[in-house]
């Protein structure tokens, strides 16, 4: 079963008597395990998609599913509960709380959840470990690079096992070497089963992803599979 469907999906803005349609009757399945890419010039509605995938807005018309479930079925409660728990989100502008460390950043959504804080920092503790940052857990985001702090941010997306993570332009604004390593990050979290929904404009990095979709004037106008894709990236022997 997809994990995340949007099935003819419009998404109308209205500033008094102005009307802008941002999106019109987009359909796309992401499976389980799955990178999909989402290009497009600026203003062609991509991070409107991504903002509807993850139940921050509401679509004017048609359907978003995670996990088979329509978002707009649920109540204010069921909602937030799913946007915890199978849902991460990762952006360019990273939100990291500066008074909390970065094991603390990753660990907070845990404690949220009512697991007990030694717990939420014994699980964020491993995650930083398994991406290679348990040199700098105990360091607050001032003191971190960029890649460093885009990495916390994607590692407190994912924490507690979420099924679903979006990020929007999360390279942005990285230069090329740092981007990369965050690029191989989100390729792991595909290959441990999470589905990967990315807006870039880099074709670079487009290229991890096992499928690209364009869009343009808020329809998709094309749609390609990668000649390479995330496990070919991360293990280049393997054709």
């Amino acid at each position: 079963m997809a994990i995340l469907g949007i099935d003819r999906v419009g998404k109308v803005f209205r500033s008094g008597q102005v009307r802008v349609t941002a999106l019109h009757d987009v359909s796309l399945s992401v499976e389980p395990g799955e990178f999909v890419a989402i290009m497009g010039p600026s203003g062609s509605g991509k991070s409107t998609l991504l903002h509807l995938a993850g139940g921050l807005d509401q679509p004017t018309s048609g359907r978003v599913y995670v996990g088979g479930r329509d978002l707009a079925a649920m109540n204010a409660a069921v909602l937030a509960h799913a946007l915890r728990h199978q849902i991460g989100f990762v952006f360019q502008s990273l939100n990291l709380l500066g008074s909390l460390t970065a094991a603390e950043n990753v660990a907070l959504p845990l404690e949220l959840d009512g697991v007990r804080p030694k717990a939420a920092m014994s699980t964020a503790r491993s995650l930083l470990e398994s991406i290679g940052l348990a040199a700098v857990s105990d360091r607050f985001p001032h003191a971190l690079s960029g890649g460093e702090q885009q990495r916390v941010a994607i590692a407190r997306a994912v924490v507690g096992g979420r099924s679903l993570l979006l990020a929007d332009e999360p390279t942005g604004a990285l230069d090329s070497l740092t981007g990369e390593s965050v690029m191989t990050l989100l390729a792991q979290r595909c290959a441990a089963g999470c589905a990967v929904v990315l807006v870039t404009h880099d074709v670079r990095h487009a290229a991890w992803a096992d499928r690209v979709v364009y869009l343009r004037d808020g329809r998709v106008v094309d749609e390609a599979m990668s000649q390479a894709g995330p496990e070919s990236l991360l293990y280049p022997g393997r054709t």
